[in-house]
């Protein structure tokens, strides 16, 4: 079990700042650095009985782009992902919505 954690450990050390910022890529005067959510996770345990046996282990994570940095004449400017946005955005306003009709309904009671 130790030697899965520190395996872990170690490549979580590895990955850092690159997960989140890609490599400048430059297109015709252009530098562009893509920007993206990351995150990851991993977990283990032991059996029910507390035998010390090894439990099944299991990890998992995601990378989500928001955008990118955009470099043009001298100004860098973050230029979002519309569509990732809009993904997120949709189900915040959703929720945002009906917690204000909650309020509203309680207030006038």
């Amino acid at each position: 079990m130790v030697k899965l954690t520190t395996k872990i450990a170690e490549n979580a050390d590895s990955v850092g700042v690159g997960a989140a910022y890609g490599d400048p890529v430059e297109i015709e005067g252009t530098t562009i650095v893509p920007v993206a959510l990351a995150g990851y996770a991993f977990a283990s345990g032991e059996d029910a009985e507390g035998q010390g046996e090894a439990a099944p282990a299991g990890g998992g994570g995601f990378s989500w782009p928001v955008g990118a940095y955009v470099t043009r004449d001298g100004y860098t400017r973050f230029e979002p992902n519309t569509i990732a946005l809009l993904v997120v955005g949709i189900p915040f306003v959703c929720v945002a919505a009906r917690a204000l009709a909650r309020v509203i309904r309680a207030l006038k009671k």
